[in-house]
């Protein structure tokens, strides 16, 4: 699941500063099962903002609204109709990268800001605790790493590892971070599948370089033609 992070408040501030009327819009997927950029999320920094603005005296008005996807559009009917009635001049989200981008460019006459950044697709280990784990590379290989993915959790992204600075089953970069070959060669171990370690796979080709349109498997006649 994609993670986001809210941004520093001053960077917040810093994006709205020039305008009166703010809607800050959250989403229910992604960003609201990692209390990122959910309905709680947008009410606790719209509360921290009306807060700032009543203390420093600066007239602003802020509300808050959350689709349930903000990376589809069939979820903006009526985020449509509420930024036509509310007269906003600025719209701030919370959603990640991509729904922020398609929210822009749903209302290419508003400026769009994001309130969060977008992290990485992780795991949740506990309320509020997140582990990396994919980088949207275009060309997974773990079906040959067992389960593990070099390229989010060995330093130097190799395909054919490990490298000569390993050292008692932890990484050279950090010390503290175990390494993720050692951990490929024992999920192989244990599996008896160690042979696939031996196989030579060329270096990732970096697909994410340009923009991606993903077809799922099953719709290519649909998209494809």
């Amino acid at each position: 699941m994609i993670k986001v992070k809210r941004k520093p408040f001053d960077e917040i501030l810093g994006c709205i500063e020039k305008y009166k009327n703010i809607l800050n819009v959250g989403c229910g997927g992604c960003a609201s099962v990692c209390l990122g950029g959910g309905q709680r999320e947008i009410n606790i920094l719209n509360e921290e903002i009306k807060i700032f603005l009543n203390q420093n005296g600066i007239d602003k008005e802020i509300a808050g609204y959350t689709v349930e996807r903000a990376c589809n559009e069939k979820c903006f009917l009526n985020l449509e109709d509420r930024v036509k009635q509310g007269g906003y001049d600025c719209i701030l989200t919370m959603s990640c990268s991509a729904g922020t981008q398609l929210i822009a460019e749903k209302f290419p006459l508003i400026p769009v800001f994001p309130a969060v950044n977008t992290i990485a697709i992780g795991i949740d280990r506990d309320i509020g605790l997140y582990e990396e784990r994919c980088r949207a590379c275009g060309d997974c290989v773990i079906g040959y790493t067992g389960g593990i993915c070099p390229v989010t959790r060995c330093a130097k992204s190799l395909f054919n590892g490990p490298c000569g600075g390993t050292n008692k089953g932890m990484c050279e970069v950090n010390p503290n971070i175990p390494c993720a070959w050692y951990e490929i060669y024992n999920r192989l171990k244990e599996q008896n599948r160690l042979e696939d370690i031996l196989k030579i796979h060329p270096p990732v080709e970096w697909k994410n370089q340009i923009q991606r349109t993903i077809v799922q498997y099953g719709y290519e006649e649909r998209y494809m033609r």
